[in-house]
């Protein structure tokens, strides 16, 4: 890093002492000043630090990035009306129930096996001459066949949930609270097996994954746009809360379909097709991973295929314009935000038959969050989801 300028450690001298006497204000004008010297000034507890500026804009806050009104009033444009066709689906209905767990692990589901290792045998053994033997062989001719049929169903499938969403404009939104190497097996999946939108909010620049994100709005302009703030993640120490990102994701998007999707989500080909294709049917939101409450009112299973009561935010889609009315603003941590969130929706939720090609990474939204801080908040949010729980 270049040495820092005298003048500049003045600046920031006169900020320290102006923020020490309340004038916020004042402070506000010196840190623009110091950002147009080129610098950016961070506050640290024994005082600042200074940085060179990025060759980006920085807003100092999420609730600072502008806006336009337009885009939460705009009706999506190529969506069915959910009344014409709902998505059918296993018609579970469950009712009531609390719990302080939140179900499903983030792990991933695998990749389809072959047809001919799942049937167990390689090759044609042909008939052996005996009537067990020839029916056997005339069976396994017609098990694989139906494998060879099923094969060709899912590319039909492929093809005309394609045809179905051809007008349909999806967005992929994330927030990016560092590990840039997550971050980016995330978006090159993102840009090599789907046609969406990526719309990513660095939040404070954590481990460089800021600049891994600018490299990529630099190089696919047309595929991702990023927003950075200086504010960090209320879940590592700072003011940005979990609620307020998703908000300003969705308000950013102008797509007809928003994805919630964690960095930690990598998918191996296109996922967001057969989820669109559901919201397409008639479904409010379809997501990887769904979960009812248990009957004993107290832990969540995970549940689905077919229509669910809560959908994990690790992979979920949804109409953007009914998202944004039922986000909850207040949550500040993930946990437990998807379940209100999904409780918030007026509409069917479902998760897909179809095994979909994703696969998870370590949580580390979870994992390296402090312990005491995960259980609080976690706690706080879900005595929302019990009083949504209860009025429904």
């Amino acid at each position: 890093m270049s040495e820092v300028p005298h003048h500049v450690i003045e600046l920031a001298e006169q900020r320290v002492k102006a923020r020490a006497e309340r004038d916020y204000a004042l402070a506000d004008e010196l840190r623009a000043r110091i950002e147009r010297a080129g610098w950016l000034v961070k506050d640290a507890p024994d005082g600042y630090t200074l940085s060179e500026k990025p060759p980006y804009t920085i807003w100092p806050t999420v609730r600072s990035i502008p806006i336009s009104a337009v885009t939460d009033a705009r009706p999506p444009r190529h969506l069915n009306p959910r009344a014409v066709a709902p998505t059918s689906g296993t018609g579970r209905d469950t009712t009531g129930g609390d719990t302080g767990s939140h179900a499903g692990s983030g792990a991933g589901a695998g990749a389809q096996e072959d047809p001919a290792a799942e049937l167990g045998f390689s090759g044609d053994p042909g008939p052996s001459g005996t009537p067990e033997d020839d029916m056997l062989h005339a069976q396994r001719i017609w098990d694989a066949s139906l494998a060879a049929n099923r094969l060709d169903d899912a590319g039909v499938n492929q093809e005309r949930q394609r045809a179905e969403i051809a007008d349909v404009t999806v967005s992929a939104g994330l927030i990016a609270d560092g590990r840039p190497d997550d971050v980016r097996a995330c978006v090159e999946a993102l840009l090599e097996y789907t046609d969406a939108a990526v719309l990513a909010l660095d939040l404070g620049n954590r481990d460089g994954v800021g600049d891994v994100l600018h490299e990529f709005a630099a190089r696919r302009p047309e595929r991702v746009t990023v927003w950075h703030v200086a504010e960090l993640p209320h879940w590592f120490g700072g003011s940005a809360g979990w609620g307020a990102c998703r908000t300003a994701l969705m308000r950013l998007d102008t797509s007809d379909v928003h994805v919630l999707m964690e960095t930690s989500t990598i998918l191996t080909g296109d996922a967001l097709a057969p989820l669109t294709a559901a919201i397409q049917h008639g479904a409010v939101a379809a997501g990887w991973k769904g979960a009812d409450p248990d009957a004993d009112g107290h832990t969540w299973h995970e549940a689905g295929p077919g229509r669910v009561r809560a959908l994990m935010g690790y992979l979920m889609a949804v109409r953007r314009a009914e998202a944004l009315a039922a986000m909850p603003q207040d949550a500040r941590y993930y946990r437990n935000a998807d379940l209100e969130l999904s409780l918030g929706l007026d509409g069917e939720l479902v998760v897909p038959q179809e095994t979909l090609p994703v696969h998870g990474l370590r949580h580390h939204g979870y994992h390296d969050v402090d312990q005491d801080y995960r259980e609080r908040e976690s706690r706080r949010t879900y005595d929302r989801v019990l009083r949504l729980l209860r009025s429904s």
